[in-house]
């Protein structure tokens, strides 16, 4: 029996409203709240939390002296057509891209994601 049960995951950024528009183009859903503490309700699926930390530091990827902390896996039916998304809404590639399972990536505030051929 497990112990407990994944409430939300939580992002730390400098602009929580921000981040969160961010994930709401790429991941649909609706965006609730103001200030230092942002949810993004996403349809069928876990929601996520954009907490503000103004002393927020990126995690260096790859970098074998640091820990990338955690990264999101989102999965997509077109790896092109994606990629020229999140890209448009102001992601940067981490990796040297065009692989055929998956591609990494920064979001505006620097936490790493990938996006993975379904």
């Amino acid at each position: 029996m497990a112990l407990a049960k994944l409430g939300v995951v939580v992002l730390d950024c400098p602009d929580p409203r921000a981040l969160a528009g961010f994930y709401a183009e790429v991941l649909g859903g609706t965006v609730e709240g103001e200030g230092d503490w942002v949810d993004l309700k996403v349809p069928g699926g876990p929601a996520l939390a954009f907490q503000r930390a103004p002393g927020h530091v990126p995690p260096k990827w790859p970098d074998g002296d640091a820990s990338q902390q955690f990264h999101l896996d989102l999965v997509v039916e077109d790896l092109d057509a994606a990629e020229k998304g999140v890209l448009a809404l102001g992601a940067k590639p981490l990796a040297e891209q065009g692989g055929s399972s998956f591609r990494v990536y920064a979001d505006p505030a620097g936490h790493p994601f990938c996006l993975c051929a379904c």
